[in-house]
C-alpha cells in the first residue's frame, strides 16, 4: 500500500505539472500578439471599406457640383429680371455681361463651357454639368420663359441665339 500511495502522489504531481504547462502555453500565446495572417486580413478589410467610402464620396462631389451649377443659373434668372427692369427701354440684351460672375462660377463648378445669349425680349443660358444628371442630361439650361432643366449635348448644340430657348 505504501507503493500505491507513492504512485498516486506522483500521478497527482504529473497532472498538476501538465495543467500548469497547459495554462503557461496559453499565456505565452496570448502574450505573443497577433499573427501576420490576422494582421493582413484586418488590413485587407480596411482597404475594401475605404474604397467603398471613397467611391461614394466621388458621387457626392459630382452631385454637389451639379447643384452649384444649377444654383448659379437660377440666380441668373433673378438677375435678368433686374437687368430688364433697369434698362430703358426694357431689354435683356446685357444679361450675359451682368451675369458674368455667375457664369464663371457655374463654369468652375461644372468644369465645362457655357453659352449665354440675350436680346431685347429673351435670353438663354446653358452650361455643362460635372456629372450626368439623370440618364442623358449633360447640360443645364435656363431661359427667359422660366424653364430650368437638363438637356443633352445635342440639344445644347442647337442653342445658337437668344430666340433658341431651352428645348
Amino acid at each position: 500500500m505504501v507503493v500505491s500511495r507513492g504512485f498516486d502522489i506522483i500521478l497527482l504531481i504529473n497532472i498538476s505539472l501538465f495543467i500548469n504547462n497547459l495554462f503557461s502555453m496559453n499565456k505565452k500565446y496570448l502574450e505573443k500578439g497577433f499573427t501576420l495572417i490576422e494582421l493582413l486580413v484586418v488590413i485587407a478589410i480596411i482597404g475594401i471599406l475605404s474604397s467603398v467610402v471613397l467611391a461614394s464620396l466621388n458621387t457626392a462631389r459630382g452631385k454637389g457640383a451639379n447643384a452649384n451649377v444649377k444654383s448659379n443659373l437660377a440666380n441668373i434668372r433673378a438677375q435678368a429680371e433686374i437687368v430688364y427692369d433697369g434698362a430703358s427701354p426694357n431689354s435683356y440684351a446685357t444679361v450675359c455681361t451682368a451675369a458674368a460672375a455667375q457664369l464663371t462660377a457655374a463654369d468652375a463648378a461644372g468644369g465645362g463651357t457655357n453659352k449665354c445669349f440675350g436680346d431685347a425680349d429673351s435670353w438663354v443660358v446653358s452650361t455643362e454639368l460635372k456629372v450626368v444628371d439623370g440618364t442623358t442630361s449633360n447640360n443645364w439650361c435656363v431661359d427667359s420663359t422660366g424653364k430650368s432643366k437638363g438637356i443633352t449635348t445635342t440639344q445644347d448644340g442647337a442653342i445658337t441665339t437668344a430666340d433658341t430657348l431651352c428645348p
